[in-house]
């Protein structure tokens, strides 16, 4: 790292970061190590930021923007421009004279800025701004001749082209021109050449009288349906010449067709199409007339129709040679249909070929035009030049003061551009919220943060979903639970409907850890509680169906009226003794230890709530000191290059609790208010007077009737003195 520049650094967020001032911190950027940088890699999708400034930095297209790549862009913008001071002064429009002509890109730049001016009917501007640039840009994306090397059946008169380049497009669709229309360039050209060569080649290799004496896929869908049966009719002909006696059982044994004598068939008998194509004979003459299984006559006449007439001629028998002629002649047919070449153009004709071929200068007149095409480009590339400078003048400074630095995340008067709007939920505006692709595995990596966290799904009316998680940096989070509801904005002011879905759960603040154990302890009374009454209810009701139960069946009410009560249990009485002595002799060593501290009192009371709220409030502020972006962003595809704090008093401010506005007045007149009935106060007020007069007495006279004394010790004896 240099250490020649002066660097100013400030103190933000519990880390340092480099102050960007002028144009000068911006030449001398590339000399600032990249350890002191607030992140090291962001990504292009899910920022509110200029997409399109995005793209122009992310020059290798992954979808990321990275130190190099931003060095690259502020190098360039800064040689530009005379005063790089420009680009830390965002505005939608640059002064020709600002332009540095000594530079080869500024004065490319400039030219190319006043010719768009002339283009524009301005040529007197001496001001270059963004809807200039963007205007002239539309223009050449929908002319002619863009310069993208992709030409349109727009782009030339020629009936003949015009043709050429629809065949083209339609054999190679998927290339888009710049004005967003299908259109062709010079590899298509070549490439649909070539496959027009390989069809017409393939086409002459396919060019036999035989093939065109036939449709010869129809025919060769048909002998494929009877070719392994004909292939079995021949073999068992074969093998009758071997052996005669076998004839028979090839043919079909008598057993087989007496299971089928009892059944009723069907109308396409196919109950015995598993038997011989026909009648099995040492001759092996296959009938294709009478004879035939009738399960496979359709099949057999279709064949005889589609193959046999058109090649052999109408015959009402087939050899075994002429068989195996035609077979060979359409597995030759089949060998040469894999091979298909051009398929590409399969949809040309065989005269459309030929013409195309033909007619070699009208490939040449497509090169020659898709060439002036690519002829206007460096014209076109310097126009787009205009516009990244313009670009990079009115975005830049904010990416660099959210990535080199956060200023604009820590600031009071703009939003970082990964915060992507405001959760308004359970009494409180939650500005820290970022948008979530997989809320599962972002969960994993920004527990680490240590903050509050809230996943929640986003919906609108008109279908569109998103995630997002937001910080809970202020208040309690008593009623912050799975399902809750509340209302999200985004940074275009759209609200959504907001569910949350996920809770990561970390201290919110101070006051909520030091009422957090008394608020647990009223929680646990109040289950005990309900648990209690739950129970004694279960055990009333089931003791009354069971006295119910007893009372119906049985048949003498006397004996119902003389069955034995329970008898009272002296034991529970003496548990119960047990129970109630220890009770108030722990209160009367709690009473009597807090009386005895005098005027120390109230310390005494706020050692008490130290010894109960300290622990939590201690763990609280240790978590709430390690609250850190950094995890946030890193699970979002960002590379934070250090801890990001959150601290209380900026906690603050991310999150805002609802409060009176000042100069507001409250109305306490609730007509609904419960009535107050004064005999609680007055119990209340009863029970500190007992407990004051009797810790008073227990003072002067060091006597508590609660607390058992020790026996008094007996002294030991001393003996007389034997003088």
């Amino acid at each position: 790292m240099s250490t020649s520049y002066p660097w100013l650094f400030s103190r933000i967020g519990d880390f340092d970061q480099v102050l960007l001032r002028s144009g000068e911190d911006l030449k001398h950027l590339d000399e600032l190590d990249p350890k002191l940088w607030a992140a090291l890699a962001c990504p292009v999708k899910g920022l509110f930021f200029d997409e399109k400034t995005l793209n122009l930095i992310d020059v290798d297209n992954d979808g990321r923007v990275r130190v190099p790549e931003i060095l690259k862009a502020v190098n360039w913008a800064t040689r530009c421009l005379k005063n790089p001071d420009l680009l830390l002064q965002p505005a939608a429009e640059i002064p020709l004279a600002e332009v540095n002509e000594a530079d080869p890109d500024g004065a490319a730049i400039l030219a190319s800025a006043k010719t768009m001016l002339q283009f524009l009917g301005k040529p007197a501007e001496g001001v270059i701004t963004l809807a200039d640039a963007e205007s002239q840009q539309a223009a050449i994306a929908v002319a002619p001749l863009n310069g993208d090397g992709i030409v349109l059946a727009d782009s030339t008169n020629d009936v003949e082209l015009k043709t050429l380049i629809g065949e083209i497009q339609a054999a190679f669709p998927g290339i888009i021109d710049a004005s967003g229309k299908p259109g062709i360039d010079l590899p298509a050209v070549e490439k649909f050449y070539a496959s027009v060569r390989a069809r017409s080649t393939w086409l002459e290799q396919g060019n036999t009288d035989w093939l065109r004496s036939v449709d010869c896929k129809t025919a060769y869908a048909a002998l494929s349906a009877v070719r392994e049966k004909i292939d079995d009719y021949f073999s068992r002909c074969r093998a009758s010449r071997f052996d005669p006696r076998a004839v028979e059982q090839l043919n079909q044994p008598v057993a087989a067709w007496t299971a089928l004598s009892a059944a009723e068939l069907s109308a396409d008998c196919h109950e015995f199409a598993d038997f011989p194509l026909a009648l099995v004979t040492s001759d092996a003459i296959l009938p294709l007339n009478d004879g035939v299984n009738p399960a496979w006559e359709p099949a057999v006449a279709q064949f005889k129709r589609d193959v046999v007439i058109p090649l052999i001629g109408d015959k009402s028998t087939l050899s075994l040679a002429e068989w195996q002629d035609l077979k060979q002649r359409f597995d030759t047919f089949q060998s040469w249909l894999t091979g298909e070449g051009g398929k590409e153009v399969a949809g040309l004709t065989t005269e459309r070929i030929a013409q195309i071929l033909q007619g070699s200068q009208h490939k040449e007149a497509l090169e020659e035009l898709i060439r002036q095409d690519l002829a206007v480009q460096p014209q076109v590339k310097a126009f787009a030049a205009v516009e990244k400078l313009l670009r990079f003048r009115l975005h830049l400074k904010s990416l660099l003061n959210n990535f080199v630095n956060f200023t604009e995340f820590y600031s009071n008067e703009s939003r970082a551009v990964f915060e992507a709007g405001t959760l308004y939920l359970d009494g409180r505006a939650c500005e820290l919220c970022i948008e979530v692709y997989d809320p599962a595995k972002h969960a994993t990596l920004a527990g680490l943060s240590k903050c509050f966290l809230a996943y929640c799904d986003c919906t609108r009316p008109d279908g569109a979903k998103k995630s997002i998680v937001a910080a809970f940096t202020g208040g309690d989070s008593d009623y912050l639970l799975v399902g809750r509801n509340g209302v999200f904005y985004d940074r275009a002011g759209r609200d959504w409907d907001a569910t949350i879905t996920k809770l990561i759960e970390n201290p919110i603040s101070i006051p909520q850890a030091f009422f957090s154990p008394y608020k647990k302890l009223i929680r646990f009374v109040e289950e005990r509680a309900a648990k209690s009454a739950s129970s004694a209810e279960t055990s009333s009701q089931t003791m009354l169906q069971s006295t119910t139960e007893k009372t119906l069946t049985t048949k003498d009410p006397a004996a119902v009226q003389a069955a034995p009560k329970p008898k009272f249990d002296i034991g529970v009485v003496a548990a119960l003794g047990v129970a109630v002595g220890g009770v108030t002799t722990a209160l009367g060593l709690l009473l009597q230890a807090f009386f005895g501290l005098g005027w120390l009192m109230p310390l005494g009371l706020l050692g008490l709530l130290l010894l109960i709220s300290g622990p939590s409030v201690f763990i609280a502020w240790l978590k709430l000191r390690q609250r850190n972006l950094g995890p946030i962003l890193d699970a979002s595809g960002w590379a934070v290059n250090g801890q990001v704090k959150i601290n209380v008093p900026f906690g603050g401010k991310l999150t805002e609790v609802a409060k009176l506005p000042p100069g507001s007045r409250r109305n306490l007149a609730d007509p609904y208010a419960e009535k107050k009935k004064p005999w609680g106060a007055i119990l209340v007020l009863l029970l500190v007077l007992i407990a004051l007069g009797v810790g008073g007495w227990c003072l002067m006279t060091g006597k508590c009737p609660w607390i058992p004394r020790p026996a008094p010790v007996a002294s030991p004896e001393v003996p007389a003195n034997p003088s």
